[in-house]
């Protein structure tokens, strides 16, 4: 089952809580879907009134906000233990490589590397754990971590609602265009059909000659 259908399946409240959750926990650094779940829910508020994008924006913008706030303790905490552990479950996202490349870049934008870190894959898991062990000061983490995350979250619901919207008007008014051509063109053929049988019964057909009389 796609997570489009199971999220479809569970309560709005539901769905509010898991797309927080999910994304507070790869906030954290555990490599989960956020940004898939996110879309996913998104797009669904779009098709259905019960589930509101406001409501999946803000749920999505508090488990980014919240989940690198406690990634940036433990990074702060012991960094290094956890990047060793994380190298050695996770190596293809916690290789050295990939920790030294975060790190460097971190080193060299600061607080922008939070702010636009939110909006790529490896440094959204990466963003609160490297900047507490870097020890950065967590009041300029905390404001470029929660305008990246209200950026990401709440740009990406708009986005993926709106297109959802204008995708399912488009295709309505395609589902009518198309059953009028398929009326049309039903009329069309069965006129010029009924238009030949017509001239066909009306047609005389050529008199035989008579046959010759032997003399």
């Amino acid at each position: 089952m796609h997570i489009d259908q199971w999220l479809e399946a569970i309560p709005p409240l539901s769905v509010y809580l898991i797309v927080g959750l999910v994304i507070m926990t790869e906030s954290l650094g555990i490599p989960l879907p956020g940004e898939i779940v996110l879309v996913s829910a998104a797009l669904l508020s779009s098709q259905h009134h019960e589930l509101s994008p406001l409501w999946v924006g803000v749920f999505a913008s508090s488990g980014a906000i919240i989940g690198d706030s406690i990634g940036y303790m433990i990074g702060r905490k012991g960094g290094a233990r956890l990047f060793a552990w994380a190298g050695r479950k996770f190596p293809k996202h916690f290789g050295p490589e990939h920790i030294a490349k975060a790190q460097d870049l971190f080193k060299r934008r600061g607080v922008w590397a939070v702010f636009f870190g939110r909006f790529i894959a490896l440094l959204r898991i990466l963003s609160g754990p490297l900047a507490g062990s870097l020890h950065m000061p967590y009041g300029r983490f905390l404001a470029a971590n929660a305008l990246g995350g209200i950026a990401w979250a709440g740009g990406t619901t708009a986005a993926i609602y709106y297109l959802g919207v204008v995708a399912e008007k488009w295709l309505s008014r395609f589902s009518w265009i198309g059953l009028v051509v398929a009326l049309v063109a039903g009329l069309v053929i069965s006129l010029i059909v009924k238009k030949r049988m017509t001239a066909r019964t009306h047609t005389p057909e050529p008199e035989k000659e008579p046959a010759n009389q032997e003399s």
